[in-house]
Formats: structure tokens, sequence, C-alpha cells
């Protein structure tokens, strides 16, 4: 019998879990998040992960399995989650995987590079360049070591940056050098479902979405980890701009209006990233759930 993991993608707040739960109780079957953030107990509401009464009636795996204060990379994701849906597969052919993080949802669809070991030390010395010169002075150093990655990776975010320099100072190779390596190859079919809407749309729910967080006590879990501001796993949509309001540099409305504004445009760049990835049926949030299995019987009758 062939197995399969059913990929759900697309923007945050366009309804990814609600479709994720019609089709884990339609083939009865479990739910593994690959949303990065979702991880970490501690940061429930920021993250929308999904609710007490999702959890209790559809088994979920990654969700608040780790605290902020436990480093996890896109690495021990792709082997832990490789393991358990080998595990998840003895006994039911069709996983439903979910989220938002694209880097995260390739590792298992696609299968991470493989990149050399690093030193620690270099990527301690990077942060604390990062600290003291910023994202730009970095960027500068990755155009003139790497044009390639330094052409496609987002230059807004540090982590990609520092990472990308981290292989380059570490191997003397250019961290493009390493993409295309062979991958692990996977022992399960892969069916890619994206789901959209006009941009409007998405945008209107995310305000929405927000609004709601904020109803649900985002203010008071910001405050709860705000000592812990600088680990990586709070470097984030949602908390960032709560932190900068209770450092006293904006007011409370200005941070609501960054989030919203700042979600926005992480929306976007999802909407990029997984519109490159080949191979996916795009669906309109609203589609009926029998439209989209009729599209995953023909996948697998094909």
């Amino acid at each position: 019998m062939n197995k399969y993991v059913i990929s759900i993608v697309g923007p945050t707040g366009i309804g990814k879990t609600k479709l994720s739960l019609k089709l884990a109780k339609f083939y009865k079957t479990e739910i593994i998040s690959a949303d990065s953030r979702q991880f970490y107990k501690e940061i429930a509401i920021g993250t929308a992960s999904p609710s007490a009464a999702n959890l209790k009636e559809i088994k979920h795996h990654f969700i608040h399995h780790k605290s902020i204060l436990e480093p996890y990379s896109v690495g021990d994701f792709e082997k832990d989650a490789i393991n358990l849906i080998q595990l998840l597969h003895q006994k039911k052919s069709i996983i439903i995987l979910i989220g938002g993080s694209g880097l995260y949802i390739n590792s298992i669809t696609k299968g991470l590079n493989s990149f050399p070991k690093t030193n620690p030390e270099i990527r301690a010395n990077l942060n604390l360049i990062f600290k003291k010169k910023g994202g730009e002075f970095l960027a500068k150093e990755l155009k003139r070591v790497d044009p390639i990655t330094y052409a496609k990776i987002d230059l807004k975010n540090p982590r990609r940056i520092i990472r990308a320099l981290e292989i380059y100072r570490s191997s003397g190779k250019s961290y493009s050098s390493f993409l295309g390596n062979e991958k692990n190859s996977r022992k399960f079919k892969i069916i890619n479902l994206g789901l959209t809407a006009e941009r409007k749309i998405i945008y209107n729910r995310i305000e929405k979405r927000v609004e709601k967080m904020m109803e649900n006590g985002l203010l008071e879990e910001a405050r709860s980890v705000y000592e812990y501001r600088h680990l990586n796993a709070l470097n984030t949509v949602g908390y960032k701009e709560l932190f900068k309001y209770f450092q006293e540099k904006i007011s409370l409305e200005e941070a609501i209006e960054e989030i919203k504004k700042n979600t926005r445009r992480y929306a976007k760049r999802q909407l990029t990233w997984f519109k490159k990835q080949k191979n996916t049926t795009w669906f309109d949030y609203k589609s009926n759930l029998d439209v989209i299995l009729d599209q995953i019987n023909k996948e697998i009758q094909a």
C-alpha cells in the first residue's frame, strides 16, 4: 500500500488549520505541524496555535512540545518528523502536514540540503556583529562572498544572512555551492495543497486575527516572556512589536498596528515562497471539501 503525506500550505490566517481538521477527520488520521513557532509552549496565543478543543479532537504532533529555552533547528525537526511519519505510516496510509514555515515544510516534502558542520563560535561572532553593526553590514559581506545567495534570500531576515555567512566562514565555500546536494529520499508520496484568496481578503483576515489575539491575552503572554526577548524563538511578529511597547519606544496602539503591518508583509512573503514551489494545487480558501477531496483522489489514483 502506498503511503501519503498531504501537505497544506498558504499564508497566515487563511484557514489551513480548519482544512487540516476536516481532512484528518475524513481520513481518520493525525496532523503534523511544521509551524516553527507553534513548537513553543510559552507562546501559544501569538502563534495562533490550534485550540485546546482542536488538539483534543484530533491528535497533533509538534505543537507545544518545546520550550523557548530549548534550541530546536529545522534539521532537528526534519529528523524527528520523518521518524514519526514512518511510525504513523505503519497504521495509517495518509498523514496530514500543515504549516506556514516554508523551510520546515520543505524539510519534510523535499529534504534539506547537506551542509557541513559549523563552528558554534563563528555563529556567536556573527550574532555579535549583527548586534553591533546591524544586518546591512552583514548583507554587504554576503554580497561579496556569495552573490547568488544574496540575490535570492530574504535580506530582511538576519537569521538567513547569518546562516549563509556561517557556512562560508566555516567551510570556505559559499552557501549556494551546497544547494542541490543529494537529499534524503522519501518513502512516501507528497500531495501538495495550497489555500489562497484575494490579497484584500487575506489582509482583512489578518487584522481580525490580530485583534482576536489581543482579546485572548497576547499582551500578557508577551509580557510573560519579555525577559527572554533575546532568544531566537521570540524574534517573531507579535512579540517584537510588543517588546518595543514595553520599552516605551512606541504606544500600545502603534504596536498593534505594527503587528498587523508586519503580519501582512509576512503573509506576502509566504505566498511568494509557496507559489514558487512546483506541483502544488491551489484552492480558494472557501473551496468545498468535496472539491479538495476529488483532487486528492486524482493524485492518489495517478
